[in-house]
């Protein structure tokens, strides 16, 4: 398989597994101020669909191209380190751009949910990057 549309395909699978938790986490009442989608929407005309569109799109094409070209060509690297270290960086991102874009204050800290917001955010993305790194190396394993 290429490892562009193994990396797509990795990113996807990630993106789900980060969006049911997203969806537990609102479901069980936990940090209702933590509501990504809901972030993303305020940015795209109020619309719950625009956002999950986005977020699906940056999940699977741009994590998983990330993944596709830091893995270069050598199948025995650690793919599952190489989807953490992809994950830390996408929460750092969204911790020192995406946040105070949104007027939550770098790392979230303005929320009322404080210094849980980066902890479980970061979980949330160390979960995906790992989730991102195991199903690209079995998809390119499979190759």
């Amino acid at each position: 398989m290429n490892k562009y549309l193994a990396g797509i395909i990795a990113g996807f699978l990630a993106t789900v597994v980060m969006s049911l938790l997203l969806m537990l986490k609102s479901v069980m009442g936990i940090m209702p101020d933590l509501d990504i989608i809901a972030m993303l929407s305020s940015m795209m005309n109020d619309s719950r669909t625009l956002a999950w569109i986005a977020h699906i799109m940056v999940g699977s094409i741009g994590y998983g191209i990330a993944m596709a070209i830091l893995s270069g060509k050598d199948r025995s690297k650690n793919f599952t380190m190489i989807g953490l270290g992809i994950g830390t960086v996408g929460w750092l991102m969204m911790m020192v751009i995406i946040m105070p874009m949104m007027g939550n204050g770098l790392f979230g800290l303005a929320m009322p949910s404080g210094v849980m917001v980066p902890i479980a955010t970061l979980v949330l993305h160390l979960i995906f990057g790992g989730v991102l790194g195991k199903a690209y190396a079995k998809l390119v394993s499979t190759h």
